[in-house]
């Protein structure tokens, strides 16, 4: 009996060292691929009627640390979110252009101020009033075309979340999948690590969406809910709604009900900010973009709209002027309603009463909007009175600071200036801790010299475990030979 045993604990090393090198094997052949847990065999000695019996294999152990990879998760929601807020900030200032930008709306207003001061200097010159129109042509082009950049920028974020939605609903309804094969897998004997590998990048990209955590449950499943308290799946998964609008317009706001905010289950998540307890990643940082970024741009945008149109609209400034009356800077051709702000900056243009290419006049700018006939070509006082308006100290608020047009461009200008830079600020230490925990996630992973001298070990067990079966064949053959 005792080369029996012998024969069959040499079997058993045979068939563990053989496992053990298809699991090693494994490892190295997937090095390199993400959201690969690294496998480890778990053997334990037979025992049989209390004497050894060889080597059982208890199972392929699935080596990830749960604690590093949650944070991990976490760090890639938050540099998801901050990355897509730093990418909206660095379309936006290049939409409104930097300061030194001569495309800029602040380099745009410094020339129509030159123009006008030259216009003043020479007022009998066609070419220089034709200088000054186009300048003024030029800045109501650029403001119209920084509102259709924010309005643009509006309808991305909100496409966004519905693809977004989409991709949440879709990611849920695949790791519910991957529960139920896991179970299955386990229950019926089978080595369920490829799909867990499965599930795990699939939970990863859910986590750029909306920061979660992971919970384990029975039969291998787990469950999965948000940072705030919100279930995603526990069990069933959990079924998210979004209605993206065909055409954002700058009164378009969730508050007023013109855009959708996201529903579970049918109902609204949040009606305040759309996303409620979804929190922390893209979907959210989205969110922030299209109800309060990119509004507060296009208010600050068409308040400086306003502000130029009024300046140039009062009767004190040209004397032609009723009240009621369009002046140099137009809403749409039409004098400016205080009631109807919104989207301003969209629709100023220039007075057509002064280009001639709409049939207007020069000689307008120089004797005022509603002049009937040219009035003395060298009287310079009504340009001189725009671009005294145009410079004169006011507010664009209550309480606000007082400056010129010129300053309050300015000031707009480096606002969205500051944010962008406060984003990338953030954009840093966010991609940092990312990195830092990434780094801490593959360090638990494959490491190919450690898997290479494993390697080496089990060719050396499977050499013994070899030698012991060929020993035996030939203690069995001098039996025979009896």
């Amino acid at each position: 009996m005792s080369i029996s045993h012998s024969l069959s604990n040499a079997l058993s090393g045979l068939t563990a060292a053989s496992r053990m090198a298809e699991v090693v094997s494994s490892n190295l052949s997937n090095a390199l691929t993400d959201g690969y847990g690294r496998r480890r065999l778990d053997l334990s000695s037979m025992n049989v009627g209390g004497r050894g019996a060889g080597v059982q294999i208890d199972g392929v152990l699935r080596m990830v640390d749960r604690s590093i990879l949650s944070d991990r998760r976490l760090a890639d929601s938050g540099m998801s979110g901050q990355k897509t807020l730093v990418k909206a900030w660095t379309r936006l200032e290049t939409v409104i252009g930097a300061i030194g930008d001569d495309t800029g709306l602040s380099d745009q207003m410094a020339a129509v101020e030159r123009a006008m001061i030259a216009a003043a200097s020479d007022p009998q010159s066609d070419q220089r009033l034709s200088s000054l129109v186009s300048q003024l042509g030029s800045l109501t082009a650029g403001l119209r075309n920084s509102a259709e950049g924010i309005r643009t920028l509006r309808q991305e974020s909100d496409q966004s979340i519905a693809t977004q939605v989409d991709d949440l609903n879709q990611s849920l309804r695949q790791v519910a999948t991957l529960n139920a094969d896991i179970t299955r897998s386990r229950n019926t004997g089978g080595d369920p690590s490829a799909l867990m590998d499965q599930r795990q990048r699939v939970i990863d990209r859910i986590a750029t969406i909306v920061p979660l955590r992971e919970m384990d449950r029975a039969g291998g499943q787990v469950a999965l809910m948000t940072t705030s308290g919100l279930t995603l799946l526990d069990g069933p998964p959990a079924q998210f709604g979004f209605t993206a609008a065909t055409y954002v317009t700058p009164d378009m706001t969730l508050a007023s009900g013109g855009l959708a905010g996201v529903t579970l289950d049918g109902a609204p998540l949040d009606l305040s900010n759309g996303y409620g307890k979804l929190a922390g990643g893209s979907l959210a940082a989205q969110f922030k973009l299209r109800d309060q970024t990119l509004t507060d741009a296009q208010s600050g945008l068409d308040a400086i709209a306003r502000d130029l149109v009024e300046r140039f609209q009062d009767p004190a400034t040209d004397p032609t002027l009723l009240a009621g009356d369009p002046g140099l800077l137009t809403d749409a051709g039409m004098a400016f309603d205080p009631l109807d702000t919104v989207g301003l900056s969209g629709r100023i243009a220039v007075n057509a009463a002064v280009d001639p290419a709409r049939g207007g006049a020069l000689f307008r700018l120089r004797d005022g909007i509603n002049a009937a006939a040219p009035g003395p070509v060298g009287n310079a006082v009504q340009l001189n009175n725009w671009h005294d308006a145009l410079t004169e100290r006011r507010s664009l608020t209550p309480g606000g600071q007082q400056t010129g047009a010129a300053g309050h461009v300015a000031a707009f200008t480096t606002a969205i200036g500051a944010g962008r830079v406060a984003a990338d600020a953030e954009m840093s230490f966010a991609s940092a801790r990312y990195g830092v925990l990434r780094e801490a996630e593959l360090a638990d992973g494959v490491d190919s010299d450690h898997e290479m001298q494993m390697l080496l070990r089990i060719e050396q067990a499977y050499a013994a475990n070899a030698r012991v079966m060929q020993t035996v064949q030939s203690m069995i053959q001098t039996l025979m030979e009896i």
